[in-house]
């Protein structure tokens, strides 16, 4: 399967989108960059390990995925915390970080199963 085609892969090119765009005007441009290098690394890892077409690659480049999930979530907390999000946009990427990881960590699951299976 393309990568392209993974849910997986598209909402969190969909969250690469919507930080780029929320972040433009933020003064603080440490977070900033942070933010827009850790949703990139979700979405960049998952084609990543795609395009290398193992198994174990796959899995261990979804493990980095998941990771920078964690670490866009944190992000985002500072970001609301620091006024540069309001409550409704920082609950809609919040889910939506969530709801990535959660899917990132079923992906990985069903490729560890795969993998002692095979």
């Amino acid at each position: 399967m393309r990568y392209e085609k993974l849910r997986v892969w598209q909402f969190s090119f969909d969250l690469t989108k919507k930080i780029y765009k929320q972040s433009e005007k933020w003064k603080d441009y440490g977070l900033k960059d942070q933010i827009r290098r850790a949703t990139v690394s979700i979405v960049s890892n998952i084609a990543e390990g795609e395009e290398r077409q193992t198994l174990k690659e796959s899995i261990r480049f979804l493990y980095i995925a998941k990771g920078s999930a964690g670490e866009v979530l944190t992000q985002l907390m500072l970001a609301r915390e620091f006024g540069y999000l309001d409550d409704e946009v920082a609950d809609e990427y919040e889910l939506l970080v969530r709801d990535i990881s959660k899917m990132l960590a079923g992906l990985i699951s069903s490729r560890v199963i795969k993998m002692k299976i095979g």
